[in-house]
């Protein structure tokens, strides 16, 4: 009873009470950063790309405005697509480049929340999904180096919005600290302890000698596989807490951990299109357009994505 007790105490609260403390500390820094708009100054460096790709102004301005409201850099697409200043191929191309952008505003609290979990994992997971977007921008970079015929001045410039002071950014981080952090504490608790109770009862240890023969799962161990169950079915929180669950039990490794979460992130990808992206696509451009330039992107992002994770597993 004391040999349980003991263990219950050094792998899973004070684990979780070092979580609990981390996340919250991490969510208001990754708010603060947001809330006062420090990312929309990274829209500085579409410029040289816009130039080379030979994308148009509305396309730099498309992309200055992702740093700001993907809602609304859509919306510049869609108007310049409609009076013809850009054409069908661009509009797919500048949709994709602002990839990037959007992976930027989601940064901090991405990696803030991440680090409490895995730790130097974090760097990790962040650096190739980075890795992945930066070379989708890439990607559209080039190709629209050969299939675009004009291009603008690109000097497009960052929107210009109203900073908020620093009062004002910590009432909204208090906010969302206080919106996301229950969120997280309902996957964290129950999962983490789940986790627990399996690895010490040898549950992962049977079912690794069921799927022992399994050539499409023999790249990654069971427990990678929950992970990746957990993150699609869930959310990006609960297959963290499993990860960090199985790393304080020295059940997988740290590229283990990594890959598993780079395999949640490309499947749960069609899920939080067609729960989030798709419906503002639909209300901007026409439902066939829309479906296409959602496509087009998720198709991009997927094969980077498989590209940097391939490369990341033969290391």
């Amino acid at each position: 009873m004391v040999d349980i007790f003991t263990e219950i105490t050094s792998k899973v609260i004070l684990p979780l009470g070092r979580i609990v403390v981390f996340v919250s500390l991490g969510l208001v820094v990754a708010n603060l950063i947001e809330a006062l708009s420090w990312t929309r100054q990274l829209a500085l460096v579409s410029r040289p790309l816009i130039r080379w790709g030979r994308l148009s102004d509305m396309a730099g301005a498309s992309f200055s405005m992702a740093f700001v409201s993907g809602v609304a850099a859509n919306a510049m697409l869609a108007e310049g697509y409609a009076k013809g200043e850009m054409s069908r191929v661009e509009l797919v191309l500048a949709n994709i480049f602002n990839s990037l952008p959007r992976f930027f505003l989601h940064l901090p609290t991405v990696f803030f929340l991440t680090v409490p979990f895995i730790g130097a994992g974090a760097l990790i997971y962040v650096g190739l999904t980075f890795s992945a977007a930066l070379l989708q921008t890439l990607a559209v970079v080039v190709v629209g180096r050969f299939f675009l015929q004009g291009g603008g001045s690109a000097e497009a410039v960052v929107p210009e919005i109203e900073a908020p002071g620093w009062r004002q950014a910590c009432e909204r981080s208090w906010q969302r600290l206080r919106h996301r952090l229950p969120r997280v504490l309902r996957y964290l608790v129950p999962v983490y302890l789940l986790f627990f109770f399996l690895s010490r009862y040898g549950i992962f240890a049977w079912l690794e000698e069921i799927m022992a023969g399994s050539r499409l799962l023999g790249w990654l161990p069971t427990q990678a596989m929950s992970i990746v169950i957990l993150y699609v079915t869930t959310e990006f929180s609960a297959g963290l807490a499993a990860a960090s669950a199985m790393l304080a039990d020295n059940s997988l490794e740290m590229k283990e951990v990594v890959l598993a979460l780079l395999l949640g992130n490309f499947l749960a990808a069609p899920v939080r299109v067609l729960r989030h992206q798709l419906p503002h696509y639909m209300g901007i451009f026409s439902p066939r357009m829309a479906l296409g330039l959602v496509g087009c992107s998720q198709l991009s992002r997927g094969l980077t994505l498989l590209v940097v994770g391939l490369v990341y597993y033969l290391l």
